[in-house]
């Protein structure tokens, strides 16, 4: 039970960041369905600062910080990349919808190019010998929760866990979260009182880049053997799932991404997972074929949003390009 809590937390963390992501972006009335190809840009740049560091022998005795250091990097170029969505919708004021499909097509075309031209083959993978997870070792008189949150956990975990805090602290106890929210729900009251709704949805937009690009990071380095192949195994639109799922509000959110989490999880660990440390292997002997279990996290989110849509309530003014001289 508790590898299975352990796993869960680490497929979890991504979908939680990159799900707040989403909720900046729409709350500010800019739709972000790129998030996946914002994801795999993330994900790429941070798999090649780790390449760098470890190839030129830069903090290789400190394994924590150059993953801070490596999220960061995918924060930045996450960040940098949404301004194409956020320079068409907002500045062109393009369809959301088509701009970021087409941000979630070059986001992988360009990474693969890139590592096909540097390192002439098919995928970026991080040294095998660069292993980020905190061991704390077997010890009697750890507690079940001590045993779940600290042994063979990320740093990852605690950043994002404070990230959640801070963020939704933003989001609804300052002033810069209130001009937000206003943005995305009545851009032209927003406006009539002096606040600029252009600035909000850049804003917004750019810190939903930076939190996509660091999950997608997160991602690659925690679950996916920190191999970049051009894709997050569609992660971002299950953040998407979740964001709407817990309707735009970080505490719905957090309960979406571990429930989504552990449905991941399962998809993953099944076969080698003992419940009760007996050693038998139940799911596995079931003699369901693996597709069976990829396939239910994605089910579930396509049940759970057709039961949950009509409860669902987007932000008013989403998806509807702001003009200064409409009232």
């Amino acid at each position: 039970m508790t590898f299975l809590l352990q796993k869960t937390l680490v497929f979890s963390i991504p979908l939680l960041i990159v799900a707040l992501a989403g909720v900046f972006a729409e709350r500010s009335g800019i739709i972000n369905i790129a998030l996946d190809g914002i994801m795999i840009f993330g994900s790429f740049i941070g798999a090649l600062t780790v390449y760098i560091f470890q190839e030129n022998g830069i903090l290789t005795d400190n394994r924590q910080l150059m993953f801070v250091i490596a999220m960061l990097a995918a924060a930045i170029a996450g960040a940098l990349f949404s301004l194409l969505l956020s320079f068409s919708a907002i500045k062109l004021k393009a369809d959301q919808t088509i701009g970021g499909t087409a941000l979630n097509m070059l986001a992988p075309a360009v990474s693969l190019f890139i590592i096909k031209i540097f390192f002439m083959q098919d995928k970026l993978v991080m040294p095998q010998d660069i292993d980020f997870v905190i061991l704390r070792g077997d010890n009697a008189d750890d507690g079940f929760i001590t045993k779940v949150l600290f042994d063979k956990a990320y740093i990852s975990t605690f950043i994002a866990i404070a990230l959640f805090i801070i963020l939704s602290v933003i989001l609804y106890k300052t002033k810069f979260g209130l001009h937000l929210r206003a943005c995305g729900d009545h851009p032209q009251a927003a406006d009539s009182v002096g606040i600029n709704v252009y600035r909000m949805r850049y804003a917004g937009t750019t810190i939903s880049g930076a939190l996509a690009g660091m999950g997608g990071y997160m991602y690659i380095a925690t679950t996916a053997g920190g191999t970049c192949e051009g894709t997050v195994a569609g992660m971002g639109f299950l953040a998407l799932a979740i964001m709407i799922f817990g309707n735009w509000k970080p505490v719905g959110i957090a309960l979406g991404s571990l429930m989504f989490g552990f449905l991941k999880c399962l998809s993953v660990i099944y076969s080698s997972l003992d419940v009760n440390g007996d050693g038998v292997y139940a799911l596995a002997e079931l003699g369901l074929p693996m597709y069976f279990y990829n396939i239910i996290p994605y089910a579930t989110v396509l049940i759970v949003l057709a039961f949950s849509a009509g409860k669902s309530r987007a932000p008013k003014a989403e998806g509807i390009p702001y003009d200064k001289g409409q009232r």
